[in-house]
């Protein structure tokens, strides 16, 4: 499942691999409130914004009862160290049954082949994948029938639940503004993304698909 914003929005409208890659899914959920109004202006009444974070913590929150098992892949060894901590702490009876953290660079057939059977050997129900767009959506396409398991790409997730990141406040969140509350924490990194992608949608969502 692909938790899709503004930033994989354009690029998938860019680039026709990715494209198929976005809809080659399950399914793709609107992170991202610009995303939401757009379907709410085209005739999709209901739809509403899904953020990846919060859609982690409610499948964690109801797992325990449900016996639902976990496996994280992505971001760095002590990121998911910090993570696992944190939600088992918060969500008492959390099965997080293992978890890998990719080198920054590409892996070896051997590597890969590894770490498929580690993932299906813990019989995890749940698979998420925070390695970044378009990375971690690439990721899953190539393992889609491989790895057995639900994959969800959740971006930033693990750095906001393990408190690496703060999320915006509510407010912020409801009004479409969280986008900038991020920017603020880290303008170097996300300036170009941000000035590039926004106008982007903009120009073709809003005004061009008038």
């Amino acid at each position: 499942m692909c938790v899709s914003n503004v930033h994989t929005t354009v690029t998938a409208y860019e680039n026709s691999e990715y494209c198929a890659i976005q809809n080659g899914g399950i399914m793709a959920i609107p992170d991202g409130g610009p995303l939401a109004l757009i379907g709410q202006k085209r005739g999709y009444r209901n739809m509403r914004r899904t953020a990846g974070p919060s859609y982690m913590k409610a499948v964690l929150k109801r797992s325990a009862e449900r016996g639902w098992r976990h496996y994280l892949y992505g971001s760095t060894e002590e990121t998911l160290e910090t993570l696992k901590k944190t939600v088992e702490r918060n969500y008492p009876g959390l099965q997080i049954v293992g978890m890998y953290s990719p080198p920054f660079r590409p892996m070896t057939e051997e590597e890969d082949q590894q770490i498929i059977k580690q993932i299906n050997d813990s019989c995890a129900d749940f698979i998420w994948v925070g390695l970044g767009a378009p990375k971690q959506e690439i990721w899953m396409a190539a393992h889609q029938g491989t790895v057995r398991g639900f994959m969800v790409g959740v971006g930033a997730a693990f750095d906001y639940l393990a408190g690496n990141i703060k999320r915006a406040p509510e407010w912020m969140q409801k009004r479409n503004m969280e986008w900038f509350y991020r920017f603020v924490q880290d303008p170097k990194r996300l300036f170009r993304r941000y000035f590039y992608t926004n106008s982007k949608f903009i120009w073709h969502a809003m005004i061009k698909g008038r």
